[in-house]
């Protein structure tokens, strides 16, 4: 027995991975084949039965795992960011997260025959998207920036409101269910355990991070396993309350002042991956497929309520006053895919349900199944043609993510963003982070080829990759990742080879990208410049003065880095001898180029005198 809990650990382990990497090849939700493959191993071929090989340790599995699902999710939360990400944002997590939950809960209960109170478990259950459907999807479909990063941040903050919402109901099912407690007494008690345990929690983790009462390489850990035996002592103290207390110890880390969980969010997301594609295979798998063709006609049109009804009636009153154009809310309306924290919450809760004999809890999972395959598949085949017949589809994306804030970058990048011109710097750097935030640039603090950089960094715009750092062991790292998320051909970065050894050699493939501003240019000559009082100039290239002039006038010294071409950016990666006229030129002029024009003009100005 223990051989095959062993093998089959192992086998979803592997899937797991196979269906992570076949999702990012195909750019779809992982979400698809990870369903497609569970619905295979379990009642397709019978090669994976949970609940016959795992037995009573099923429920701890999924129990924990969900657990961590969601104190990650709600790490996420930060209040301050929901404002600055516009006002549609903060409606659709409150207002519309409000009206998506009503109607969907009364369409339930009339359409189904499920009780109110299991109505609106399923209603909350179902509210969240998640970025882990929606990212993918966005790389696809490529809408307007405004829309993308609505969509985007809708489903990084909704996932632990969601998910907060459904505890919330299910522990109000859970103390009703009960005829020997008292409903309201059961409940306040309930919510202050996990809200009081949770918040205390979280407030003593965050002392501890703040100031360094622990070793920074023992840090993820020691939060992640704190976490986990605060959720089973809240569950000790009081049957059900650990999920509740998760979630609001990780809103409380996510909000307090002076922690920094950066890397703990990272570190939690890596963990999350693996739960998230484990689980997902052991649901499905556990799934029975009779179950899901008995729904019938009723799944189909709950189904439709979902997707033509709530969607659309959420998004066009959280709309109301904002600047959104109709077309803009009818996309909106229609891109809204259910994601795997549904499928995990709603598999727990129905375990829990259909021990205490609740009817219609058995049918929770496969109707929230339905829901999950319904909009990821419609959605994903038919968005990307809805936002081209709407208009809404994004031209080429002209904007630039930088990874490296040294003094040549921010100066680069003041001078692209005073042209409109999206920018956004990355750094691991915190010195380089701070004085690029006191320019107003748009920052990213961390390893930009991270799962967090992947949710916090707004590639709205961004087509194209500069890697202008000086850490020689990352930038393969980050060339090579963009290389997959933008392509190929959207990767440059500096010639910074400076080792002629066997052990520094550069692959073939990854040198024939480092060709930015030319080959001869290294970070070091930049930083060199700069140093000596080099400075970003912007030159218009007319008929009057042309490229030509520009080289006489400032001759070596100038070094082209980009031009602007009616509203196009073009990198500069070879030596040129011309330049069209028409075009604003954007060079780094050495400081004895500065004073070698100024000197010549000064001359100039006496003969005319």
């Amino acid at each position: 027995m223990v051989e095959q809990i062993t093998a089959m650990l192992g086998l979803v382990g592997i899937l797991s991975i196979l269906c992570q990497w076949l999702g990012w090849k195909l750019r779809l939700p992982a979400i698809l084949p990870l369903l497609i493959c569970g619905l295979l191993v379990g009642p397709g071929f019978g090669i994976l039965n949970p609940d016959a090989v795992f037995g009573d340790l099923l429920f701890p599995i999924i129990s924990l795992g969900v657990a961590v699902i969601l104190f990650e999710g709600a790490l996420t939360l930060n209040f301050s960011e929901i404002r600055e990400h516009g006002r549609m944002v903060t409606n659709l997590v409150s207002i519309g997260t409000l009206i998506t939950w009503a109607i969907i809960g009364c369409a339930t209960h009339f359409i189904m025959g499920f009780s109110w109170d299991l109505s609106m478990l399923f209603g909350a259950l179902v509210v969240v998207t998640g970025p882990t459907v929606i990212v993918p999807m966005l790389r696809s479909i490529k809408p307007k920036a405004q829309l993308a990063s609505i969509l985007r941040w809708e489903g990084i903050v909704i996932d632990p409101i969601g998910a907060l919402l459904a505890v919330l109901v299910f522990e109000y099912i859970a103390v009703a269910a009960d005829p020997t407690t008292h409903v309201l007494h059961s409940l306040v008690y309930m919510l202050g355990i996990g809200i009081g345990l949770g918040a205390s929690a979280g407030y003593a983790i965050g002392i501890v991070i703040r100031r360094a009462l622990v070793p920074h390489y023992l840090k993820n850990t020691a939060v992640l396993t704190i976490m986990l035996g605060v959720f089973v002592l809240s569950n000790l103290v009081q049957e059900e309350s650990g999920l509740l207390t998760v979630t609001v110890m990780g809103i409380w880390l996510a909000n307090m002042r002076g922690v920094d969980i950066d890397d703990i969010i990272e570190f939690k997301e890596t963990l999350t991956v693996l739960f998230i594609s484990g689980l997902f295979i052991l649901l499905a798998a556990r799934l029975d497929s009779q179950a899901l063709l008995n729904l019938g006609w009723q799944g189909i049109a709950l189904l439709c309520v979902v997707m033509f009804i709530a969607r659309p009636v959420s998004v066009w009153c959280c709309g109301i006053g904002s600047s959104l154009a109709r077309a803009d809310k009818w996309f909106l309306s229609w891109v809204a895919p259910r994601g795997i924290v549904a499928a995990a919450v709603s598999s727990l809760f129905a375990i829990k349900l259909e021990s205490q004999g609740l009817p219609g809890a058995e049918q929770i999972v496969p109707l929230v199944f339905l829901i999950i395959i319904g909009t990821v598949v419609a959605q994903s085949l038919t968005a990307s043609r809805w936002a081209r017949f709407l208009g809404v589809k994004s031209g080429s994306s002209q904007g630039l993510l930088i990874f490296g804030a040294s003094k040549f970058a921010r100066a680069l990048a003041k001078v692209l963003l005073s042209k409109n011109v999206p920018v956004i710097l990355a750094d691991n750097n915190w010195d380089n982070i701070r004085l690029s935030r006191m320019d107003n640039i748009p920052v990213y603090f961390g390893n930009p080829a991270s799962e967090h950089a992947e949710n916090a960094i707004d590639m709205s715009g961004v087509g194209r990759l500069l890697v202008l750092s000086p850490y020689r062991q990352l930038n393969p790292l980050v060339t090579f990742h963009y290389q997959d998320v933008l392509g190929k051909d959207k990767v440059f970065g500096l010639n910074n080879n400076e080792g002629n050894s066997a052990r520094h050699k550069l692959s073939e493939s990854y040198q024939q990208r480092l060709c930015l501003f030319g080959e001869s240019v290294s970070y070091t000559r930049l930083a060199t410049t700069m140093a000596k009082g080099g400075v970003i100039k912007v030159t218009s290239i007319t008929d009057n003065f042309t490229f030509t002039d520009f080289k006489r006038r400032y001759g070596e010294m100038a070094l082209p880095l980009i031009y602007l071409q009616e509203g196009k950016v073009k990198l500069i990666t070879e030596a040129i001898t011309d330049l069209p006229v028409g075009i604003e030129l954007i060079s780094l002029l050495s400081a004895e180029a500065l004073s070698d024009t100024q000197l010549s003009d000064e001359s100039k100005a006496k003969k005319v005198k």
